[in-house]
């Protein structure tokens, strides 16, 4: 399954790749979901990889394809595909590459790929870090940390991880996807939940479909995504082929094929919605606002409390041999399994001077034997102003962007936890939630599949990221996602980023080779080259 080293071939985020043939035949897919494999576009791309060095890439690229046979919005309902063909003058064949499936989605918001003309060239509607439509054939672009908006406060793509993957051998191919705000001309919203997730899902089953003919292994797929993304690459993980989909993929007429994927790469994914008001008050609620104004603190309570019982509920162990986890010692959890060894791994990676300076700054670390040390609330206050008023997602006055996911029909914004209908304000007839909230909760949440109907058919394998200064969202929420993941047996490479916020991605290099790592690539067999 894995793709071979091979002489010459880039080496990129710290190992050697090249692809091998395979002989795979094609499926029968319908003439309209099939993959055309001659209509690509040859470029080159001058990629420079996290040590500053650069890689000629040549590869083929393939415009918007459409994913479904009944697309609702074709500008979103596409695909983009890219696969390396030769990589600093070695010919590669990338039929046995693991596939990246890059989504570039922010805040929920709509994505498109209909106008790119490069790798890399999807777009969130919130901005996102992908390279700009319209970009020359041949170009060079930096994969460093820090370019490329790798720390991303809006959400939505970083292109590193796309170049990257494409200089390592691996296939990249970036989904649209409908969003929230969209809506046709009788005032209907037509991209609120679940739209994004089954179309992600339609466009994993389009490559499935199409085995063989579409370059890069389809059964290791991984998926990668930043906020919002990072919450619906998590999902795409954890419901593969779960039945509760197939109403919605029947309806666009989906390809006939699993859309299970084999592992996800999640940063700061914003998920778990209907407990995210209770976990972010039970992590923010001590911290004030930026205008230095406290939340309320009746609110905050209440919450807190809310988090507490559905904690317990969940029966979750940490990480580690740390125990059962509960609201009274999730604290400890965080700054044992995360904090501690974020901030000394920031601070090792410092010269000596620079270690003094930023310690001489930060007088609540204890710096002893190569070891950072500091209390839950120091850590707080260290991090400063809570980013969102309370509640913090299901906003009283309906202003919250998941308020607006959460919209059917001509009705843009809607209630979705009880306790944010009982304390409407926006003068609502009703304080109950609509009778579909329920099933569309479950629809977006991976906990869902992990709880309440565990799924077989889910990713084994994964790669969860946070900055510690990210109040967007509560550590507890990947936490949580980590710790159920490890509880059920998967893989999880779950690690904080010290002193970043909403959005960062520090290590692109290594998430390159933790895919090849866990894909079975690079180890060193003996792979084919083109001739």
């Amino acid at each position: 399954m894995g793709i071979g080293a091979t002489a010459g071939v880039a080496a990129v985020g710290g190992i050697a790749l090249s692809a091998q043939a395979s002989g795979t035949s094609s499926s029968g897919s319908s003439d309209s979901l099939a993959f055309d494999p001659d209509a690509y576009t040859k470029l080159t791309k001058t990629i420079t990889d996290t040590e500053g060095t650069e890689h000629s890439v040549t590869y083929h690229f393939w415009k918007a394809i459409t994913y479904v046979a009944n697309p609702v919005d074709e500008t979103y309902q596409s695909l983009i595909v890219s696969a390396p063909v030769e990589i600093d003058g070695t010919a590669v064949d990338p039929t046995d590459a693991p596939i990246l499936l890059a989504n570039s989605i922010g805040g929920y918001m709509p994505s498109s790929v209909a106008d790119a003309t490069e790798v890399g060239g999807g777009g969130s509607a919130m901005g996102g870090g992908a390279a700009p439509s319209g970009a020359a054939p041949s170009s060079s672009t930096s994969a460093a940390p820090g370019a490329n908006g790798n720390t991303n406060a809006t959400g939505g793509a970083t292109s590193s991880n796309q170049l990257l993957a494409l200089a390592a051998g691996y296939v990249v191919i970036e989904p649209g996807a409908r969003g929230r705000t969209l809506k046709n001309s009788d005032g209907e919203y037509y991209g609120t939940a679940p739209a994004a997730i089954v179309d992600l899902k339609a466009a994993v089953r389009y490559i499935k479909a199409n085995k063989g003919v579409i370059p890069g292994d389809v059964e290791r797929i991984v998926s990668a995504g930043t906020s919002a993304g990072g919450a619906l690459s998590s999902l795409l993980g954890a419901s593969g082929d779960s039945p509760i989909y197939d109403k919605y993929l029947k309806e666009l007429g989906a390809a006939d094929a699993s859309d299970a994927i084999f592992a996800v790469g999640a940063w700061c994914p914003i998920t778990d919605l209907e407990h995210a008001d209770g976990a972010y008050e039970w992590n923010w609620g001590a911290n004030d606002l930026s205008t230095g104004k406290q939340v309320d603190q009746t609110v905050s309570k209440e919450l807190r409390a809310q988090f507490a019982e559905y904690q317990a509920g969940l029966k979750l162990r940490g990480l580690n041999g740390f125990g059962p986890l509960n609201a009274r010692n999730y604290d400890d959890y965080l700054v044992e399994q995360y904090l501690q060894p974020s901030a000394t791994k920031y601070l090792t990676d410092l010269s000596d001077s620079d270690r003094e300076t930023y310690l001489s700054t930060n007088t609540f670390i204890t710096w002893s034997g190569g070891k950072a040390a500091f209390t839950w609330d120091d850590f707080l206050t260290h991090v400063g102003a809570r980013k969102k008023d309370t509640p913090a997602f299901d906003a009283f006055d309906l202003s919250a962007g998941e308020n607006n996911e959460f919209g059917a029909g001509t009705t843009e914004t809607r209630h979705f936890t009880a306790y944010g209908a009982k304390n409407d304000s926006t003068g609502l007839s009703t304080k109950r939630v609509a009778a579909d909230i329920p099933e569309k909760l479950s629809l977006m949440n991976p906990m869902y599949h992990l709880v309440e109907r565990v799924n077989d058919s889910r990713s084994k394998h994964w790669w969860i990221r946070l900055g510690t200064s990210d109040s967007d969202t509560s550590h507890v929420i990947s936490a949580n996602l980590a710790a159920r993941l490890d509880n059920l047996g998967d893989d999880v490479n779950h690690l904080y980023y010290w002193d970043q916020g909403h959005g960062a991605n520090t290590d692109p290099g290594d998430f390159i080779t933790w895919i090849a790592k866990v894909t079975g690539s690079g180890k060193g067999k003996k792979g084919k080259r083109n001739q």
